[in-house]
């Protein structure tokens, strides 16, 4: 064998070892998505060297990936599309073109992204909330709210709050002609905890008149007490959000300081005096022995109390939904959630859906054997996937049916 072969068999070599990753057999088209797993690793990987250089943050580096994905705020035939803002939070809005002889539906769209990435203006986001608007013809308001590390919790938090809350006025929904009594919030990921923490929260304002009619949650990021779930086990370092990502995007949310993320990753963050905390995320009681599994509950390990006093955030139910008492849940409105076999989050879905329906919540749990987390993102060419097409459908068929 010549050296020009020989060399082009061991790069051939690195570059399968460096693109295959394990992916569950049920799932299909695994070869595109290997070759989008790698993709995504190699932008981590600049991340992390990037920010061991001193150039940027590692957050700086993934937004990278927002900014490709932009897209203007383009009308078609179908909808008006506009960037515009409510009480000073930026949005932007989806307005049906179709003909109504009554008042139209409304869906507050909540982006995911860690906290740390991702936009509103993201081709699949503004795809979805086109197709949404039109196949519903309702009103999309997708919330464009600020991010870690520049801004860490409650901002996010209070970013949606304050839109969701100045677009219930009566005035404001008489404005776009819309019906008070059939409006959605909504959201994936990051955007799911918030939609989840905003949906809670309205109920003890007594300022907001206008009631939420139902929630949508698509494989949400619900508490921050136990990363150590069987869903991360499980999924620890499956394709898109590995656990060490996550955990990343937990302590970014709260804090730049890694001292956060360390203790974190080993899952001793929670100190003593939060035990009572943890009956809220009990996987042992709250998950159906299907996704138990051989998993062993073990008692919580628990860690200094700095952290807790230093970055309270991580403790409060506005940053974590699953933390709140069940008097809290009471009230809440007809509620979907969606959660994904192959996804860290897997559990903290799951988890909520068991605590909503123990308090009489009316709950639709879609959980889907052969999907990875994010894939509402692989909507749009060259990373469609038909798992992404199948999981929009999912979700805009049952908004159809219940808003």
């Amino acid at each position: 064998m010549g050296t020009k072969s020989l060399c082009l068999l061991l790069a051939s070599v690195l570059v399968a070892y460096y693109v295959y990753t394990p992916i569950p057999e049920n799932i299909e088209e695994r070869w595109k998505l290997m070759l989008i797993n790698a993709g995504f690793r190699t932008v981590a990987h600049v991340a992390e060297f990037a920010e061991w250089l001193g150039l940027m943050h590692y957050m700086e580096v993934l937004m990278m990936i927002t900014s490709i994905e932009y897209t203007a705020p383009i009308s078609d035939e179908n909808v008006t599309v506009t960037d515009t803002k409510f009480n000073n939070v930026p949005a932007r809005l989806y307005i049906p073109r179709k003909q109504s002889s009554g008042l139209k539906r409304a869906v507050i769209y909540i982006h995911g992204g860690g906290w740390c990435v991702g936009g509103s203006a993201m081709e699949p986001y503004d795809l979805l909330s086109r197709w949404t608007a039109n196949k519903l013809n309702a009103v999309v308001i997708s919330v464009e709210y600020r991010l870690a590390p520049m801004y860490h919790f409650p901002v996010q938090f209070e970013d949606v709050y304050t839109l969701v809350k100045f677009f219930l006025q009566n005035s404001v929904l008489a404005q776009y002609g819309v019906d008070p009594n059939r409006i959605c919030i909504s959201g994936d990921s990051a955007g799911g905890n918030l939609a989840a923490a905003v949906a809670q929260q309205l109920l003890d304002d007594l300022e907001v008149k206008v009631k939420l009619k139902i929630q949508a949650l698509l494989y949400p990021a619900l508490q921050t007490l136990d990363l150590d779930l069987p869903s991360y086990k499980d999924n620890e370092n499956k394709p898109i959000l590995p656990k060490s990502l996550m955990v990343r995007f937990w302590s970014e949310y709260f804090t730049t300081d890694v001292s956060l993320q360390e203790a974190m990753a080993s899952n001793r963050h929670v100190a003593a005096e939060s035990s009572h905390l943890f009956r809220f995320v009990n996987w042992s009681n709250l998950l159906p022995e299907k996704f138990k599994k051989d998993h062993v509950y073990a008692s919580p390990i628990y860690g200094s109390s700095r952290l807790g006093k230093k970055y309270p955030g991580f403790l409060d139910p506005r940053a974590a939904p699953l933390l709140v008492d069940d008097t809290k849940l009471l009230g809440l409105p007809v509620t979907y959630v969606l959660t994904c076999q192959h996804d860290v989050l897997r559990d903290d879905g799951i988890m909520y859906v068991s605590r909503l329906r123990e308090v009489g919540i009316e709950v639709i749990h879609d959980h889907i054997e052969d999907a990875i987390h994010g894939a509402l993102m692989f909507i749009t060419s060259p990373t469609d996937l038909a798992l992404g097409h199948r999981v929009a459908n999912k979700y805009i068929e049952w908004l159809n049916i219940n808003l």
